[in-house]
């Protein structure tokens, strides 16, 4: 990493809409989500308030990790069309100030869910903040083509704490959770990365495309959405999902599975940078087949986490619902 360039003064003082930035709020929503459900899954109960704080230790470790990810990541992305206006490669924020923000905020979120939930919880969320920071962000990513593939037990691993927040303990179906969202991942973003290969190129990240090559790509993603479907429908047999899971997880697998052929079937990634612009879905026609996966990925994951917290909210017993 350009230390230099990463510790950089800014020309003025950072706004608290840089700091929001800094902690890659979308993606803190979705790991809020998910251990939310896994919350609500536990077969067990929880006091309202220390619930809401375990989930807001949740999201402050996950902006926790974001920050010191644009911290150590801050050459990269300048070099990036997707990431060069991030507080820290654009100016806004200091390097230093994404270092200590990131060092406190992560103190901060393990020792609140220590002493409100318990410890078992709060050892999770300091692997997970440990796994994203050190082992993906300055290890894998940088290093292996293979980066997203186990770099994902970071962004997994929310429903698994959310469960030992509520039980201390951490069963078969909290891991199962954690499955969904580790097989998730790599069709997720390989499918983007299939369209923005380009600026990984010019940024030296070794991602599949990079690497293996655009049709090898696809064809992975095809495996890993053939493997991600049967894992998807499992909760519905293990007593964690019921019929309404079973139907959303089937009828949107089946689309996941059509949208990864189609992708398989296309040249998409073998052009120079498809997008129109900085955004990642105005693409030109050569990457749509790759666009549309990675925008219903997001969708279906956001449907049968969704399913799974309704049932549970509803108070539906699933093992009763299939008999």
């Amino acid at each position: 990493m350009a230390m230099s360039e990463a510790l950089s003064t800014p020309k003025a003082p950072a706004r608290w809409q840089d700091i929001v930035q800094l902690l890659k709020p979308r993606v803190m929503s979705l790991v809020v989500f998910t251990a939310l459900t896994g919350m609500v899954c536990a077969p067990a109960h929880i006091h309202p308030v220390l619930g809401a704080i375990a989930i807001l230790c949740v999201a402050v470790g996950a902006g926790a990790s974001a920050a010191l990810n644009m911290w150590y990541d801050a050459d990269i992305d300048a070099r990036m069309r997707r990431t060069r206006g991030r507080p820290v490669p654009s100016g806004k924020v200091a390097g230093a100030d994404a270092l200590t923000l990131g060092v406190i905020l992560s103190m901060f979120s393990v020792m609140l869910m220590g002493m409100t939930a318990n410890w078992f919880a709060a050892g999770l969320l300091a692997f997970t903040i440990l796994f994203y920071a050190v082992v993906y962000t300055m290890w894998l990513k940088r290093s292996t083509a293979q980066n997203i593939v186990i770099g994902g037990l970071a962004g997994a691993l929310p429903p698994v704490i959310g469960w030992a927040a509520v039980t201390g303990t951490a069963p078969a179906n909290a891991w199962l959770l954690c499955a969904i969202i580790f097989m998730w991942t790599p069709p997720h973003f390989w499918a983007l990365s299939l369209y923005t290969s380009e600026d990984y190129a010019k940024a030296g990240v070794p991602m599949m495309p990079v690497v293996k090559g655009a049709a090898s790509t696809r064809r992975q993603i095809l495996v890993y959405s053939l493997l991600l479907i049967p894992v998807c429908l499992a909760p519905a047999f293990t007593g964690l999902g019921g019929p309404v899971y079973l139907a959303v997880a089937g009828f949107g697998g089946a689309v996941f599975l059509l949208l990864a052929w189609r992708l398989f079937r296309s040249h998409a990634g073998e052009a120079a940078d498809p997008r129109n612009d900085d955004g990642l879905y105005d693409v030109r026609a050569g990457a749509r087949d790759a666009r549309n996966l990675f925008a219903f990925s997001i969708l279906y994951l956001a449907l049968l986490f969704a399913t799974l917290l309704g049932e549970h909210l509803a108070g539906l017993n699933p093992l009763e619902l299939l008999q």
